[in-house]
Order: C-alpha cells, then structure tokens, then sequence
C-alpha cells in the first residue's frame, strides 16, 4: 500500500433517487436471531464481536422492509448464517473453503445430509424456514445459486492463497457470485409470497434490471468495505483493488471511477424499467414487486453502511457527512 492515508468516498446516496424504508419487526426479530447465532458457537469471540458490531439483522430491515415476521426472521438467519461461512471461509485455502461452503450447500440440497457440525445445523434450521413457504421455481433457483456461491467462495480462496488479483470482467463475474448477493435477491420471492417462473428470469429486460441492482449492491460495498479489508490484507477480492491494479490508477481515482460507474448503473436500471414488457395478468404484479424489491436491497445497503460500524466503525457518522475515509493499519483491524 502506498503511504496514501485517506481516500475520498462516491456519494452513492447524493446519486441513487431510490427511498429506503425498514421493517416493523426488526427489533423483535434482531434480538432472537442474535441469540440464535450465539446458541451454535460456531465463532471466536473476536469474530462474534465483529457479527454483531456489524449490525447484520439492520441490513435485513433496509433490504427486505415488506416482509411478514416469519420471513423476515428467516432473511435474519440467512444474513448470519452467511457471515459464518463467509467468517470461516475468509481465512482458508481453497480447498478447505470449498469443504466448509459444501456443508451449507449439501444441507440445503439433500434431505437427510448431516456431518454433526454446526454449520449444517445451522443451515438445516434456515432450510426448515425456509421451505415453510417457499415457491418450487424460486427453491429450485435458490439451490443453484447456493452451489454457484460455494464454487465461488472457494474460488476466491484460491486467488487469495496465490496472490492473485483478477481483471475487471472476470472480477465482477467471480463478485456476483462470491458476494451471496444472487442468495439473498433469491430471497425476494420467499419474502413476497411470490413464485416467479422461470420465463421471467430469462427475459432480456428483467435480467438487465436483475445484474444492475445486483452490480450496484456489489460495487458499493467493495469501496464501502475496502478500507476494512485492506487492513486484514485481504484486497484482491475488492473491485478497488482490481481497477488500480487493470487501470494503473491510485486509491482515490478508483473510487472516483466507481461513482461514475454506480451512476451509470442507476441510469441503466432506471431506463430498462420502462422498457419491461407484460407478462400477463397477476403476473405483471408480482414482477412489479420484485423489482421494488431490488430498489429497496441498493438503497437499504447504502443506508445500512452508515448506520452501522461494519465499514467505518464509530466513525460512521462522520464517514457519511464528509465521505472521507482515513486509511486503517493493519493493528487496527
């Protein structure tokens, strides 16, 4: 790292027109996931700390804002359960990733799939929420992006494991998938009481609306996240680190690039709206309200990264007034 000391964040929220809500149950429901995450001991003291300082179940309320109690503890559970894999993951080679993200996936492909550890109860308890209402276009959906996740997970270990930083496009093919944010869109529809079929998801407009909300979410946390991730030295799998390293830029030329990125996602996903066509009947309704779903996910987790200390600590506050982020050192992290 350069002796640079702080950089200069995008004003995503002067640049997205979208309006966040929260949901009622939030406080009720933080509370017993929380205890639910506890219950299984699975992370270290120090890692637990980070979970919670992160305020996970708080992105669930800006994400998911429509959703009944049932289901939005079940998007609780899932956001926890990812930091775990994701906790765990983060420190291993690939091999030992892949081992760990195939317990969360086999759970939740086969039945009766059990290997005694806390993980796989953990996500067999998720599993049983979720197929409580669970739509079967949307759970067979879910599980093909829970394998593409664990193959992308353990991807990305072996980048980490070898030092190597990818290019910008097979970056943001790796980062849709390691990033979880396929999952948790695919939670929408569970959360909706809606079950898309799949001629939806293969429509030309619907998926460039799907991969700019999902672009959006990805790019925004990588320059939110990058300080935090830096000082672990864990930056190769960080959109920031892949544009200084493809570009030749600095630190603070590629923030500015992904403002200006952000930006023309946003136009992108506000144009291609009205070029949706109709797909007949009720069905015209319940993509309406998918879509409404991806705008409350981009807004929610801008809000979110400044309410919480995930990113910025206690200085969230400040962050989100002068977008100034002072560079932490690795006895920091």
């Amino acid at each position: 790292m350069s002796t640079q000391q702080y950089f200069v964040l995008p004003d995503l929220l002067a640049i997205c027109p979208l309006k966040g809500s929260t949901n009622p149950h939030y406080l009720r429901a933080a509370a017993e996931s929380t205890a639910w995450v506890r219950s299984f001991n699975t992370l270290s003291e120090r890692k637990l700390a980070f979970l919670l300082q992160g305020s996970s179940e708080l992105l669930v309320s800006h994400a998911y804002p429509y959703a009944p109690y049932e289901q939005f503890r079940a998007c609780c559970d899932f956001v926890n359960l990812l930091f775990v894999v994701d906790e765990v993951s983060d420190d291993q080679n690939g091999h030992d990733a892949r081992r760990t993200g195939e317990v969360f996936s086999h759970v939740m492909r086969y039945p009766d799939w059990d290997d005694g550890s806390a993980l796989a109860r953990m996500t067999q308890e998720f599993k049983q929420r979720l197929l409580a209402s669970s739509g079967p276009n949307s759970y067979r959906r879910f599980l093909m992006h829970c394998d593409d996740y664990v193959n992308a997970v353990a991807r990305e270990a072996e980048y980490r494991e070898r030092g190597e930083v990818l290019d910008v496009a097979s970056f943001q093919t790796l980062r849709r998938e390691n990033s979880a944010i396929r999952l948790c869109f695919g939670l929408f529809e569970f959360a909706l009481g809606i079950d898309l079929p799949d001629r939806v998801f293969q429509d030309q407009h619907f998926m460039t609306l799907y991969w700019a909300a999902a672009d959006m979410v990805c790019w925004s946390n990588d320059v939110y996240s990058y300080n935090m991730e830096q000082a672990k030295g864990h930056t190769g799998n960080n959109i920031v680190t892949v544009l200084m390293r493809e570009k030749n830029i600095g630190l603070q030329a590629a923030s500015d690039l992904i403002g200006a990125h952000f930006e023309a996602l946003m136009k992108r996903f506000m144009d291609t709206k009205k070029l949706l066509p109709s797909f007949g009947g009720d069905l015209d309704l319940a993509v309406a309200k998918y879509v409404e779903a991806m705008e409350h996910w981009v807004i929610g987790n801008l809000e979110w990264s400044f309410e919480s200390q995930r990113y910025f600590g206690t200085e969230h506050d400040r962050v989100k007034e002068t977008l100034v982020v002072k560079l932490s050192s690795a006895d920091e992290s």
